[in-house]
């Protein structure tokens, strides 16, 4: 065992710096040389590193939800390798169980590598990427309408690719024979590998610089200080319990609503959310793991607590989070899981709901609060090849003191992510992107108003295309504060060619499309914050000419008459 030493704050910066220089290396390593749009455009995915006890260092994340995964999957493989000493130098594992250090569903897969320097175990190198194939019942693999985890895909239980630096030739023949698009998922795999190499090498030549000893005393403090930092914050919040209850609209196979509630108390020494008392875990693929409910909380921990430091697992420290047993929020084997993070997003969305009309300098009002995932499948008409759009969608966040909410923006746990862009997804795939256009539809009204989703169509330019889609919150509307109105749920409708419309849905899988059909994907406008009628009377006017509102809107909601020509506007007397 190494002994800590002593370490002047120059030195312990510059380290500090070089693992978060690490981290941003490997991120763009795998985005740099990944085969699949899902990683290389939308970035969903998650890299860093961890101490050798699993201990997260440095995470760059797409995903936002994905914060902490990294460090559960490094236990899982000291859980499983560490206690029999079986941890090799070149040694990667592959790891995507649900229900344990994978923590969301089978379609991100994990790979680590343990860091060996001077025959000792330093660090861990790990990332958690979006394959757009692992098999299972339908195109893309993550479905809405599964019934146990068997059907989602291939599941790997934290097993060996490379062992001692030599590959698992028959694990990777296993995967190309069970994929629909091997060289994609494969491709993807090898960018992995890639970016994990790409922190091996980084933190040996640290160690090499600085000495084993600074290095691990330095990752240390590094946890350390984490804590410090978080304590101080914690000690600025306000102390007591707060509650909050809401719903998961369905598990895609006609079962629910399904409760949910979390009791957050916070003390000088503890940030406690408890979720006991919500529903069991559900026959649909709405169930999520223990460890994607933690990820979860740390998600809106981080965004309270913590959001202008770097993050590390001694940030979480003081966070404690509780939930029943094979609950919703910590479902257990086989329940299906691959639409997990509609309900990680509704139990983060409860710990927001319960601290932000308490925190609203740090918390707005209510968004969008769903992936709003697309799986859309067919034969493109030129080539007749198959091709497979895998993507999330951007919706309203919501309004806060002094700032309107964002416009067009993913969802909290999708992070930094992004759409495919208009000219790649035409030339890639069967569809012509009819309009992508903001929603505006009167809601989220407020002293500063929800920001607007969007509209997006896709029209069929083949017959036979598919199309899985899951809009959580289809039930339930993004919540306004201290005054400010609800936003609107997220939907989607089907305007088929011969001019019938269907709709509107939440969830639906393997919608049948034809040439011509249009599938309409319509997502929430944020919640509002304060009185509509202390919205400034210019700013209304100007949300009238920028077509957010339209006069009468401007009437009703806010007590402000605007001329829709000149955009004159003057006070009504409802204002007071």
């Amino acid at each position: 065992m190494t002994e800590k030493v002593r370490i002047d704050p120059f030195t312990l910066e510059i380290v500090k710096d070089s693992l978060l220089a690490i981290g941003d290396e490997m991120f763009i390593a795998l985005a740099k040389t990944s085969m699949s749009p899902i990683i290389y455009e939308v970035l969903d995915y998650a890299s860093g590193l961890t101490d050798a006890k699993g201990q997260l260092l440095t995470q760059g994340n797409g995903v936002a939800g994905f914060t902490g995964m990294l460090s559960f999957m490094v236990k899982e493989t000291l859980e499983k390798y560490g206690k029999t000493n079986n941890l090799r130098p070149g040694d990667i594992i592959i790891i995507n169980d649900p229900y344990g250090g994978g923590g969301s569903h089978l379609s991100d897969v994990g790979l680590v590598m343990p860091i060996f320097y001077e025959d000792e175990l330093i660090a861990f190198s790990a990332n958690k990427a979006h394959w757009t194939e692992v098999g299972g019942k339908d195109p893309g693999s993550f479905t809405n309408d599964s019934t146990d985890i068997f059907q989602e895909g291939l599941q790997f239980p934290c097993i060996k690719l490379f062992h001692a630096g030599e590959i698992n030739e028959g694990l990777v023949e296993m995967i190309r024979a069970n994929v629909r698009f091997p060289d994609q998922s494969l491709g993807d795999m090898w960018a992995q590998i890639a970016a994990l190499k790409t922190g091996e090498k980084r933190v040996k030549e640290i160690c090499k610089k600085y000495g084993k000893d600074v290095i691990l005393s330095s990752i240390t403090s590094l946890l350390d200080h984490g804590e410090i930092i978080s304590r101080q914050e914690l000690a600025k919040l306000p102390k007591g319990t707060f509650k909050a209850e809401s719903i998961v609209d369905t598990d895609g196979i006609g079962n629910g609503p399904f409760p949910i509630k979390v009791k957050v108390t916070v003390t000088d020494d503890e940030f406690i959310c408890d979720f006991r008392g919500s529903s069991p875990q559900v026959p649909g693929p709405v169930n999520c793991s223990y460890t994607g409910l933690v990820s979860a909380v740390r998600t809106i921990y981080l965004a309270i607590i913590n959001s202008g430091n770097d993050v590390n697992d001694g940030a979480f420290r003081p966070l404690k989070v509780i939930a029943d047993k094979k609950s919703i929020m910590s479902a257990e084997r086989p329940v299906p899981m691959s639409n997990y993070y509609e309900t990680l997003i509704g139990c983060l969305d409860l710990v927001w709901q319960a601290l932000a009309p308490h925190l609203p300098e740090r918390l707005a009002a209510g968004h969008l609060s769903s992936v709003c995932a697309v799986t859309l499948s067919g034969t493109h008409q030129d080539t007749e090849e198959p091709f497979l759009i895998v993507e999330p969608s951007v919706g309203g966040w919501g309004g806060a003191p002094g700032q309107d909410g964002a416009s067009g923006q993913f969802c909290i746990t999708d992070g930094e992510t992004y759409n495919v862009p208009v000219e790649i997804a035409e030339t890639r795939y069967g569809v012509l992107l009819d309009e992508y256009s903001l929603r505006v539809d009167g809601a989220g009204a407020g002293e500063y108003i929800g920001g607007k989703g969007v509209i997006r169509s896709y029209r069929a330019l083949s017959d036979g295309q598919t199309a899985t889609v899951t809009f959580g919150r289809n039930k339930v509307k993004p919540w306004g504060i201290n005054g400010g109105q609800e936003g609107t749920p997220n939907e989607f409708y089907v305007e088929k060619a011969n001019g019938e419309v269907d709709g509107p849905f939440g969830v639906y899988p393997r919608y049948p499309l034809q040439k011509n059909d249009v599938i309409k994907l319509i997502t929430a406008t944020g919640g509002g914050y304060g009185d509509p009628l202390k919205r400034p009377a210019e700013q209304v006017a100007m949300d009238v000419k920028n077509e957010y509102y339209t006069a009468e809107e401007a009437r009703d909601l806010f007590g402000v008459s605007v001329n829709p020509v000149t955009f004159q506007y003057k006070e009504m007397d409802v204002r007071g």
